[in-house]
């Protein structure tokens, strides 16, 4: 293990993945697993907006059980577990903290779904697949930590197929200022490589990716975010368990700036802006609808060494 790898899983695992994990185990099934995936939402939806978000971007994703689906980054499998009960699709999770890959199986093998998510531990930026491995990528908050981004999405196409499709939901830079530390993805700024919206627009295409879509949700999220944060500190902290517990101590100081911005100041302003795009099966006409649609196409044919990602509006 480098020393990046080290610090990556340091982070991750600061406080008890143990523990969280036996506490979201504890109590029996239900038999209703949209109430089961629920209960682990606290713990395995790790991202902003929790799993309202994975179910707004799977909704536009157009996922059916045909597709084999990778989740770059996918942690502990929450958005994995979901995808796979909604449209009954396969799903690989690969993730750099093995620890995490570990516990995935666990909680997937607790909620049934064994038999569609499975873990695989490594690196995204030198994946353990063979080219055209799959026919859909999916990323939540994956890219904060890796600044070989060119290199990541690189190999994102190189394992889906041709036609293949990429849904992102990612954390880029606001304008001006840089981020409060610690924050949910790094302790510090050796661990944080976050680019602006434009930038990140162009390394995806730079990859071979043909934009469709695009949504900025950073009012949602920052909105989300103080929501969130209000209701933990309500349930004190002999109450805390899921993330918290897994982040450890540092986790009461995460997100505390944005949390207190006010949801109406300019996106210049704030430290972090959200942003999700998703690339859906079918094609849609040339639009444009403000700043929501971007860069439409409905002609471009499919082709080895090209991957339709389509980027659309969450909300």
């Amino acid at each position: 293990m480098n020393d990046f790898s080290a610090d990556h899983t340091q982070h991750y695992t600061a406080g008890s993945l143990d523990d969280a994990v036996a506490i979201a185990l504890a109590s029996p099934t239900t038999g209703d697993r949209n109430q089961d995936l629920q209960h682990l939402a606290e713990l395995d939806q790790f991202h902003t907006g929790g799993m309202e978000a994975t179910r707004a971007l799977a909704e536009h994703a157009a996922i059916t059980a045909a597709d084999h689906v990778l989740d770059v980054g996918g942690g502990l499998g929450g958005s994995a577990r979901l995808l796979a009960h909604v449209s009954g699709c396969r799903v690989t999770v690969l993730d750099l903290t093995e620890a995490y890959c570990r516990a995935g199986e666990r909680l997937t093998a607790w909620v049934g779904l064994s038999d569609r998510v499975q873990f695989q531990h490594g690196n995204a930026l030198n994946m353990p697949f063979d080219d055209g491995s799959f026919d859909f990528a999916w990323m939540q908050h994956s890219s904060m930590n890796i600044a070989e981004k060119a290199c990541l999405y690189a190999e994102i196409q190189r394992v889906l197929r041709p036609g293949g499709r990429l849904a992102l939901y990612e954390v880029v830079a606001g304008q001006t200022d840089q981020p409060h530390y610690p924050a949910f993805w790094a302790r510090s700024a050796a661990m944080s490589f976050l680019v602006t919206a434009d930038e990140l627009r162009t390394i995806v295409a730079n990859a071979g990716f043909h934009e469709r879509h695009w949504r900025d949700t950073s009012t949602w999220a920052l909105e989300w975010l103080a929501a969130r944060r209000r209701a933990l500190e309500a349930a004190g902290e002999t109450q805390l368990a899921g993330l918290p517990l897994v982040l450890g101590s540092a986790f009461g100081a995460m997100g505390a700036e944005s949390c207190a911005q006010p949801s109406g100041r300019a996106h210049s302003d704030r430290r972090r802006g959200f942003h999700a795009s998703v690339s859906p099966r079918t094609r849609s006409k040339t639009s444009h609808e403000k700043a929501s649609h971007v860069g439409h196409s409905s002609h471009r044919k499919h082709r080895r060494g090209h991957r339709d990602a389509v980027a659309q509006p969450l909300y």
